[in-house]
């Protein structure tokens, strides 16, 4: 009966009615000015359907778009594609499709697995421990040099799943794939450049405060709690929850690994380089962006890249650019429309101004994860974003650990649809969805308990 009334629930012709009358009902309800219910009827219908994910994400992106281009202007719709943050996600994609035709991601999967598995099979059980912090730490790295979550997942999960196939326990498989998978996605939120939800808050800090976040500044203050932090946490929870059995038994492997071919190199060298345009950037000030374009350009160079231009960008799903551009327009419209002000006053009168940065910041923590519940994780980083830096404008509070911390609450997902990762992670078969929901919820309840009471330490002291 339940299943039967969430298949209803999740049709088009349920959702869709649904979503404009509720657009409707905010249109006409909401106690703000014509042009503010307007852009917040918008947003509630948008997130209806991104919610329900009944239509494609993308698909609700070009609609939201030509609703915003109707109702205010085409100047405000296509602002998103103005935003450098869009463009660092289309360069990703791009720097992730150059990665993969390199052979630089094979090449990786098997010297990670020669590195950490021991020639002979008698300590199975160590082996096994062995290729789950390996594999992870290879997913927390994967964050520093592939801009996209969904991109890492691709390349690393063929190799956990190949990697699993070694032993004859499903749930040592199930291990050896959700540590890697889920540090390469959690460990988003550790780097500016690590995912698109933290791309999103730098478009809209840009656009609302005039200033930038520092890739090094977001790491220094991150990386080593909810990066570090998070890897061995991940690595925790999922040994304690797929520990290996009594008997298990492991194929051994030579040891060895193929040579690194001359285009794996000069990937590697690629990506180099754009991670020291990013470590760098206090120095010479540019744009994370100019790192994602400085590897595309090399990576499609001809004679000196790894792969033609034309064949690279023919292979790449760029649909995703819709979804973030009508995401970022959606942030632009509730702060020129002032719904983003009126919300952050709403919230003044909740939140304790004259507390304690860090009682503030826990605040601000925990109405971003409620959030979240509602929407998923990019599109509650639109609606946030702007609320949030409005109420630290108006607060006097700093913006960059107002910022941070709504990163770290992003960081905190329990179900599928709070992430469009989460969804490519359920679409391989070895995973079932009540799985992955226990997996995830206590890897983000071991965090929430462990971790985020540090990282807000720590965001306090230097706000």
């Amino acid at each position: 009966m339940i299943g039967e009334a969430s298949r209803l629930l999740n049709r088009p012709r349920f959702v869709i009615p649904t979503g404009a009358i509720t657009a409707v009902a905010v249109r006409f309800g909401a106690p703000f000015d014509p042009a503010s219910a307007t852009m917040l009827a918008i947003t509630a219908f948008c997130i209806a359907l991104w919610v329900s994910n009944v239509v494609s994400p993308a698909y609700t992106g070009v609609l939201c778009l030509g609703l915003i281009g109707l109702a205010f202007s085409l100047d405000l719709a296509l602002s998103g594609f103005r935003s450098p943050a869009t463009w660092l996600i289309a360069f990703g994609l791009v720097m992730g499709e150059a990665t993969r035709r390199s052979g630089l991601a094979e090449w990786s999967g098997q010297w990670i697995v020669a590195r950490v598995t021991p020639p002979t099979d008698d300590a199975p059980a160590r082996t096994y421990r062995r290729l789950l912090l390996g594999l992870s730490t290879a997913g927390l790295l994967l964050v520093l040099v592939i801009p996209v979550g969904i991109v890492r997942v691709l390349v690393l999960a063929p190799v956990a799943l190949e990697v699993g196939e070694r032993f004859d326990s499903h749930r040592v498989r199930l291990g050896l794939f959700f540590a890697p998978v889920l540090v390469t996605y959690l460990g988003s939120y550790a780097v500016l450049t690590g995912g698109s939800p933290n791309v999103v808050i730098l478009g809209i800090f840009e656009s609302v405060t005039g200033t930038s976040i520092a890739w090094s500044e977001w790491f220094i203050l991150m990386f080593p709690v909810m990066g570090i932090g998070r890897l061995l946490v991940t690595v925790g929870v999922v040994y304690a929850l797929f520990r290996p059995p009594e008997g298990l038994n492991v194929t051994p492997v030579s040891g060895t690994s193929t040579a690194m071919g001359r285009e794996a190199r000069r990937m590697l060298l690629f990506l180099t380089a754009g991670v020291a345009v990013w470590v760098t950037d206090v120095v010479h000030g540019l744009h994370p962006v100019y790192g994602a374009m400085l590897v595309a350009v090399l990576a499609s160079l001809p004679a000196v890249g790894v792969a033609d231009f034309e064949d690279t960008v023919g292979d790449v799903d760029f649909s995703i650019l819709f979804f973030v551009a009508a995401v970022l327009a959606i942030g632009e419209g509730l702060t020129r429309t002032n719904v983003a002000s009126a919300l952050a006053e709403q919230l003044l009168g909740v939140v304790p101004t004259d507390a304690p940065l860090l009682v503030v910041l826990g605040v601000v923590f925990l109405f971003t994860v409620a959030l979240m519940f509602v929407v998923s994780g990019l599109a509650a980083a639109s609606v946030v974003t702007p609320v949030l830096l409005a109420f630290a404008a108006d607060a006097g509070l700093p913006p960059l650990s107002i910022a941070l911390t709504e990163a770290a609450a992003l960081s905190m997902p329990f179900f599928p649809y709070q992430s469009a990762v989460l969804v490519v992670i359920l679409a391989y078969e070895i995973v079932e969805a009540d799985q992955l929901i226990r997996v995830v919820s206590a890897v983000t309840i071991a965090t929430g308990l462990l971790l985020v009471p540090i990282q807000l330490g720590v965001l306090a002291a230097v706000g």
